[in-house]
């Protein structure tokens, strides 16, 4: 028999359905994601650390799970919620279900929601503090919703520090190594690094405590700033760390929560937005030519500034080089007078889209001292 869940909102708005996945509770924020595909990705994404996700696409789980596909060693998801989950998975990577993997990994979800009328509610009122109960955790819906209220915000969370790796490691480059790249873990994914290595580059992974002197030490052609979770206003060493790699003038490419810090790192203030960008199909253009490119992205907080906007910075002049035609947004940095550059978005792409790709080529044009 199907276990009973309820998922609750910190606004006292409810949405029952079904236990999919562990039976238990979780909290966290809720916050939507519009990718129809790629949800393995989502899930293994520790950028998500400490939400709840709320499938937009009405059908999940049709691809089963794989071994191939994890964007990280784990579930980051604090939940899980969708609308109909497959009966049967369908496809010849698929080593197992969706429901399996997420019991097994403990992570509580709720199947059977109308995510139509939460998607739609979470744009209304912005994303918000929840939380998932199924089984004997049901009780009465006050006693739920003063627990979600109790439970920590996502303003102010310092979270990077718990997804980032223990220890340094190397993904070498494929084929003639043709630089050597420090790349600052703040809950990377995995297709990042492997994306450089298949441009020649050999990537050293470190932890997020890592110092300029631990950089120093790998005499790197550049720095890289991953994406990661939580507000980019607690993160002082990156950002303390960032502005050495400025000074020395060292190739600088962010993505997501890299491009946060490169913005504090230049003056900036970011900011948390109403409900954030979370999918595989946003738009971003480009205000050096007009070129829009479709974009994996997941963030709830931004950087503070208009399209096209230049400002001085201790560095330099600096530039909003790309923003959100939705919102306005802003969606990359570029310090005009340094070889430093950065997006808000991840040109990685696991599961897709593929546009963005060419910033890693961008990348490796700053280091080879060519880039424009």
């Amino acid at each position: 028999m199907t276990e009973p869940a309820v998922l609750v909102l910190e606004d006292g708005r409810a949405f029952r359905g079904t236990a999919y996945g562990a039976v238990g509770r979780s909290l966290g924020e809720v916050v939507f994601s519009t990718g129809m595909t790629g949800y393995q990705e989502t899930l293994t994404d520790p950028s998500y650390h400490r939400q709840i996700v709320v499938q937009t696409a009405p059908q999940i789980g049709n691809t089963g799970w794989n071994t191939e596909d994890d964007e990280s060693d784990r579930i980051w998801v604090a939940g899980y919620v969708v609308r109909d989950p497959a009966r049967t998975p369908s496809n010849w990577r698929s080593t197992t279900t969706l429901d399996a993997e997420l019991t097994k990994q403990g992570i509580v979800g709720i199947a059977g929601v109308d995510t139509r009328s939460l998607t739609r509610h979470i744009r209304e009122q912005g994303a918000m503090r929840a939380g998932v109960f199924s089984g004997v955790a049901l009780g009465e819906l006050d006693h739920l919703v003063n627990e979600v209220r109790n439970s920590p915000k996502m303003a102010g969370a310092d979270l990077y520090g718990e997804v980032t790796t223990e220890k340094a490691y190397v993904v070498p480059a494929v084929g003639e190594k043709r630089f050597t790249v420090a790349a600052l873990d703040l809950g990377i994914k995995a297709n990042t690094p492997r994306m450089m290595a298949a441009r020649g580059i050999e990537v050293h992974v470190l932890p997020s405590t890592s110092t300029f002197a631990d950089i120093q030490a790998i005499n790197p052609d550049g720095v890289f700033l991953s994406n990661g979770p939580g507000d980019p206003s607690t993160a002082d060493g990156p950002v303390e760390l960032a502005r050495k790699v400025l000074a020395a003038k060292i190739p600088f490419f962010g993505i997501c929560f890299g491009n946060q810090i490169l913005g504090r790192a230049l003056g900036r203030g970011t900011y948390k937005m109403q409900y954030g960008h979370r999918g595989i199909n946003i738009p971003v253009i480009d205000v050096r030519d007009g070129t829009v490119a479709i974009t994996a992205q997941n963030h709830g907080f931004a950087v503070e500034g208009e399209p096209g906007e230049l400002f001085d910075t201790p560095f330099g002049q600096a530039q909003v080089s790309h923003y959100c035609p939705n919102d306005n947004t802003v969606e990359g940095l570029r310090l005009l007078d340094g070889p430093a550059f950065s997006v808000q978005y991840h040109p990685e792409a696991a599961a897709g889209p593929h546009d963005a790709a060419n910033l890693f080529d961008e990348f490796v044009a700053l280091m080879e001292g060519k880039a424009a």
